[in-house]
């Protein structure tokens, strides 16, 4: 009997599902409407299987979790009980009858082709993957389950490697790690640079302060000193973005200051945006396959912020020979794309072995306000929530503590129309504003000027959860704006505009994240001033002039969200929440956005229940990087 002719679109008319509202975008009906046009089914659970993969691959998910979805559809899918009780039934059962997936592996008892598995390179536009631990399965868009395959096979080549251990290390480690007082204890530190050197890769994961960058600094002169009389080393720096390749140059580079001068002239600190490492352009239909390196060693900060098929790219770039070093802190948020990678990989069992956690705080000790509330809102049981609360009812009103006050402030206002508001962030920029005044009348600006002006403006920060909504960036700036005095005329491109580069744009040599400051250049035109290299943050007086009219991909950035905030830190970090709950608040969203804030931190949660909620709400992210 010939399959009816039913599509996706038909399905979403009817009653149970149309009342439901169903949050599945054009593009993911899109899909299993293809698929049902090249090969129908006759199974309408087939196009609803389709689509929800779609649809969790956009959300972020590297797949769908058949078991997790009979168990917690709403948590998995993000919807709302009345949607989730819209889905058809025994979606786990129908997904092995699937006619555009593949199984996987070929001896399981649901595989039709087996003659198709012999190779990452199969002809379905799905994947189920079912393993004894999950024998329901896992459904995958093909991209996504080649990127984790991928990533899976490297890491087992590269583990089953044996590593050239320098036969000094003990005695190396000795001069660089002094003894601990307590001989009870573990040097950290110490264990993460052992564990790179006996490995092929190592994953370094710590929160703020824990001293990734001084160990990373201290294995890279360890390997670098037994290699001396020999061919240098090749050593590779890199980050996700500009802003944190710039931030992980300024770090390297200052730590290498306390480094014997003979191996300091043989590890440069300059680091690269991953895209520019891997010679990738972002260009339409690239194949998976990356530039290949020459290297030796490569090192790579803010590893949590890599999504999946980044990291397949950048394990296929590392030849097997070299070590590869990931960095990062698994407790913060994931990736903008696809993939839990960094926290599925340290919570997993395939790197076990070479996963090193590193937990003293070198920057927030145990009066520190910022320390405690990043470990009570980390820890997210109940025991934490009634110590979130009892800090922030012990942290004093920003608004009285505008000088010198504690690390941890609260501000408690309604809406962002309040004057107060206007005080708080007039003081958090009192140094950019006074620097700027001198131009404001279209009075030329120097280079020094300039760069002075950039790095007071970074100082401080307004971070917001959410973009839209009336405490969201887009409002926000606005109101920022009116509150400092600034962008007053009709005219976009004021003095003093600060802008974030929203898109790489490698022929002005801007990456994303790059922060610019609309200023009068030397000859008094207007231009956008940039640190003159995201690759070197520690040159001094060079700065890129860039005319506004070539910015096409910028946004004005009083406030940003904490996505964006990523691989950049501040002195003193205002954190706004919205007055009512999102999906998008959780616990490592509010995590990574107060640990942003070195010294102060300004906590704006106009309800506190939504700030209680975001902290016992973690992300939860399928993929089978942690089985």
């Amino acid at each position: 009997m010939a399959p009816p002719a039913c599509v996706l679109s038909d399905l979403l008319q009817r009653d149970w599902l149309r009342t439901a509202h169903t949050p599945l975008t054009g593009l993911d009906t899109a899909f299993a409407n293809f698929l049902h046009s090249q090969q129908a089914s006759a199974d309408p659970r087939h196009l609803w299987l389709a689509a929800l993969t779609s649809h969790q691959w956009s959300r972020g998910h590297a797949c769908l979790d058949l078991a997790s979805l009979h168990s917690q559809a709403a948590l998995l899918l993000g919807w709302s009980g009345e949607q989730t009780a819209g889905l058809p039934q025994d979606l786990c059962a129908a997904a092995a009858s699937l006619p555009w997936a593949e199984v996987h592996p070929p001896n399981s008892s649901h595989a039709h082709t087996p003659d198709l598995f012999d190779s990452l390179s199969g002809t379905q536009p799905l994947v189920l993957h079912i393993t004894p631990q999950h024998p329901q399965g896992k459904l995958y868009l093909r991209r996504a389950w080649t990127a984790e395959q991928t990533i899976r096979q490297q890491l087992s080549a590269r583990l089953a490697q044996p590593s050239d251990v320098p036969a000094d290390l003990a005695q190396r480690l000795d001069t660089l790690f002094p003894a601990l007082a307590d001989p009870t204890q573990t040097d950290m530190q110490r264990r993460a640079c052992e564990v790179a050197a006996a490995h092929r890769v190592t994953l370094i994961t710590g929160g703020p302060g824990t001293g990734k960058t001084t160990t990373v600094v201290r294995l890279l002169s360890t390997l670098v000193g037994a290699a001396l009389g020999e061919k240098p080393l090749r050593i590779h720096l890199a980050a996700p973005t500009g802003k944190a390749a710039a931030r992980l140059t300024e770090s390297i580079a200052q730590a290498l200051d306390n480094m014997p001068q003979e191996l300091r002239g043989r590890i440069s600190p300059q680091a690269h945006t991953l895209h520019r490492l891997l010679h990738l352009t972002g260009s339409p239909g690239q194949s998976q396959a990356a530039h290949q390196l020459a290297t030796d060693v490569v090192v790579v900060d803010e590893a949590s912020m890599v999504d999946l098929e980044m990291m397949a790219r950048l394990l296929q770039a590392v030849p097997s020979h070299a070590r590869l070093v990931l960095l990062g802190d698994k407790d913060q948020l994931a990736s903008v794309e696809a993939g839990a990678v960094m926290s599925q990989l340290c919570t997993g069992s395939l790197m076990r072995e070479c996963t090193v956690t590193l937990t003293h705080s070198h920057r927030f000790d145990a009066r520190s306000g910022i320390g405690q509330w990043a470990q009570a809102v980390n820890r997210g049981d109940a025991h934490s929530q009634a110590e979130l609360k009892a800090l922030w009812q012990a942290a004093p009103d920003a608004c009285d503590s505008l000088g010198d006050a504690p690390d941890v402030t609260r501000l408690q206002l309604t809406h962002a129309a309040d004057p107060r508001l206007g005080a708080v962030v007039r003081q958090g920029w009192r140094e950019w504003l006074a620097l700027l005044a001198a131009h404001r009348d279209g009075q030329p600006c120097s280079d020094a000027q300039a760069l002075a002006l950039l790095h007071s403006l970074t100082r401080f920060c307004v971070l917001c959860a959410v973009r839209e909504g009336p405490l969201g960036v887009t409002q926000l700036n606005a109101h920022l704006e009116r509150a400092l005095g600034l962008g007053q005329g009709a005219q976009p491109w004021y003095i003093g505009r600060p802008v974030m580069v929203t898109r790489n744009d490698y022929t002005l040599g801007l990456m994303n994240g790059d922060i610019g400051v609309c200023l009068p250049d030397p000859n008094g035109v207007v231009r956008v001033a940039f640190v003159a290299s995201a690759n070197d943050a520690r040159q001094t007086g060079a700065v890129r002039w860039v005319a506004p009219s070539r910015l096409d991909a910028v946004d004005t950035v009083l406030a940003m969200t904490v996505h964006k905030s990523q691989g950049s830190e501040f002195e003193h970090v205002l954190l706004v929440l919205p007055a009512l709950d999102a999906p998008v608040l959780s616990r490592e969203l509010v995590y990574t956005g107060l640990t942003r804030a070195r010294h102060r931190l300004t906590v704006w949660a106009p309800n506190t229940q939504v700030l209680w909620q975001a902290c016992a709400r973690r992300v939860l992210r399928s993929g089978g990087l942690g089985d």
